[in-house]
């Protein structure tokens, strides 16, 4: 807990204007993504003060050089062919709904463009693009058990789609971390993604959660700056359909608010921690944020750290965007300002 603290309590952020907030449109004619994210940038420092009396002894102690490094636990999606609804155009693999997700394949050649609709219990409609190739697409069952309608549609005009293939089944999970657990389409990694090992380098085996959260955090904060260029790209239609490519955004350093959740996401769902990736809105603007699981506490929505007592809120664009935690608390308040929309 003490290392917990020391890194995000004394981590100061470097101050980028709350505006840019409002310019991190996304975009397209993907159903849960209309409308704009925010993002920002951030720089992370800061050092220990260490009391005479805690380091006096230093020569005596048995200070390891290396930590043992922290194993990826990566849980692929598979599809097994077990439980398949299929024709010439599409097939739509239900085999595995009990880990939390199906995955769809189009088979036909095209030119048009593709969606599939994933509707569960909430009745709250998920809408993806998919390309016609001979890869599968995996798509999170966000809203645990229940029945489930997955429906794929195929452009006839303009935004007037035909059915290609569908089916309704119920769903019965394993556990409720299932579908925040694994890849899916907007949080995509497997064994070898520079992500995954990334998120080993920054932890150690014997790292606890709150640890885990800390480090991982403070990285995306840190190498992540907020990339102007490509959100007014977003903003003027250039990218509809955007989905991150997870490593390709570590590579460059720079994202868009989505960039900045969604590889956080990745991350600590590859050392075994339930993440959601969360878009809604923060008052009136689209952003995506993520929520984390504790077995102390349950959910933990937009938690930013542990400061001994509370949860404060973690939300990694507005935490970028602030010059203090005091700062952030102040914009956030009680978190009524967050409302939730779509999981992933």
């Amino acid at each position: 807990m003490g290392k917990f603290n020391r890194i995000l309590l004394l981590a100061l952020v470097c101050f980028a204007s709350l505006l840019v907030l409002s310019a991190c449109q996304l975009f397209g004619e993907t159903g849960s993504l209309d409308g704009g994210y925010a993002s920002a940038v951030v720089a992370l420092g800061g050092a220990d003060d260490y009391d005479d009396e805690a380091t006096r002894d230093l020569e005596a102690a048995q200070i390891p050089l290396t930590r043992a490094p922290a194993i990826p636990n990566v849980i692929m999606p598979v599809a097994s062919g077990r439980l398949v609804e299929r024709n010439s155009k599409a097939l739509i693999d239900h085999s595995n709904t009990v880990d939390g997700y199906v995955m769809v394949r189009w088979l036909a050649n095209t030119n048009m463009q593709l969606r599939v609709q994933v509707v569960g219990p909430s009745e709250t409609t998920y809408t993806y693009t998919i390309f016609p190739n001979e890869s599968y697409e995996v798509f999170p069952l966000s809203d645990g058990n229940g029945s489930y309608t997955i429906n794929v549609f195929e452009q006839v005009e303009g935004s007037r789609y035909a059915l290609a293939t569908g089916l309704t089944i119920n769903v019965n999970m394993a556990d409720e971390f299932a579908p925040f657990l694994r890849p899916n389409q907007f949080v995509n990694f497997d064994e070898d993604s520079k992500t995954v090992m990334k998120a080993a380098e920054l932890v150690s085996r014997d790292d606890g959660f709150l640890d885990k959260i800390a480090a991982v955090y403070a990285f995306v904060m840190r190498h992540l700056s907020y990339d102007t260029a490509f959100a007014n790209e977003v903003i003027s239609g250039q990218h509809k359909g955007y989905v991150p490519v997870l490593d390709s955004v570590l590579d460059r350093g720079k994202g868009i608010c989505f960039d900045y959740a969604a590889l956080m996401t990745a991350m600590l769902r590859s050392q075994s921690i339930p993440t959601k990736l969360v878009i809604g809105y923060a008052g009136d603007v689209k952003h995506a944020w993520i929520s984390v699981f504790s077995e102390e506490t349950g959910w933990v929505d937009q938690v930013i750290f542990f400061d001994g007592k509370n949860w404060l809120f973690m939300d990694p664009t507005f935490a970028s965007a602030a010059s203090s935690a005091s700062a952030l608390q102040e914009f956030i308040g009680d978190g009524s300002i967050y409302n939730e929309t779509h999981l992933y």
